[in-house]
């Protein structure tokens, strides 16, 4: 069996297309449907209450759009919503979380430095993630206000963007890290920046490819992967009403001809 419908994902903005562009390399033929809450970004200043009513109407308008599975792909959201947002749809659900686990394999030196937003931090799952795989491994944490709002701007190779991670990143090479995860989808945009502050000894990893594998995984265990040999195709949903949203969804995507629809939910 197939199922020609298209793969639901959503952020708080704009951070989820990393997620997007690992979904796509692995399942070239999915017709993909991206919703950012651009209106609304960042999550991380919003109560757990309000990123789950965002949440909820979200995945109710991408239902709406005939989605055979959806994908949570914002750390905040997941967080905050995955498991009611499980709960109360009938496809499958996929979240996304730190890369704590693998990171821990990684790690020689037993000290692993994470880089996320504040409530995906101080949120139930990455301390159950901590405990869970972390025994014997220090984790150091580094919330970092700010980054999603530059990258959100379009200012990934700014010098304020690279002041203010090169500012959070001290923080964690203090302690001595050698793996750095990162905690947020829109974080992987600052990647090679990253990675030239933190130097080759240092292993950077990021959760976009696992979890396009694990969709994947879960299309092929439902009987839910599309029947067609066609390149499959992507739309792009905005709530944010200022033009730079599409010019930086555009961007980060890599096409200047993309169109972008806006909707106000």
């Amino acid at each position: 069996m197939s199922d020609n419908r298209p793969v639901g994902l959503f952020d708080s903005g704009v951070g989820g297309i990393s997620v997007m562009k690992e979904l796509r390399k692995i399942l070239p033929h999915e017709d993909l449907i991206y919703f950012a809450d651009s209106a609304n970004c960042p999550y991380g200043n919003n109560p757990p209450e309000f990123i789950r009513e965002r949440a909820r109407i979200i995945s109710d308008f991408l239902l709406s759009q005939g989605i055979k599975l959806l994908v949570i792909a914002c750390n905040t959201a997941s967080v905050a919503a995955l498991s009611q947002i499980r709960q109360a749809l009938v496809i499958p659900v996929v979240g996304i979380e730190p890369a704590i686990k693998p990171a821990t394999t990684l790690t020689r030196n037993g000290r692993v430095g994470v880089l996320a937003t504040g409530v995906t931090l101080a949120g139930e799952r990455f301390t159950s993630l901590v405990e869970r795989f972390a025994d014997g491994i220090e984790v150091y944490s580094q919330a970092c206000p700010g980054l999603v709002e530059m990258i959100e701007a379009g200012q990934i190779e700014s010098e304020d963007t690279k002041e203010l991670l090169s500012a959070y990143l001290e923080k964690l090479l203090a302690q001595e890290v050698d793996t750095i995860v990162l905690g947020c989808t829109h974080y992987p945009f600052l990647r090679p920046e990253v990675e030239n502050l933190a130097g080759e000894k240092v292993k950077v990893i990021d959760t976009g490819s696992a979890v396009s594998q694990q969709v994947a995984r879960v299309l092929a265990a439902n009987q839910l992967l599309t029947s067609t040999e066609d390149s499959g195709q992507e739309i792009f949903y905005t709530n944010g009403t200022s033009p730079e949203i599409e010019r930086v969804i555009r961007q980060l995507w890599g096409d200047p001809n993309l169109i972008v629809h806006q909707i106000n939910i």
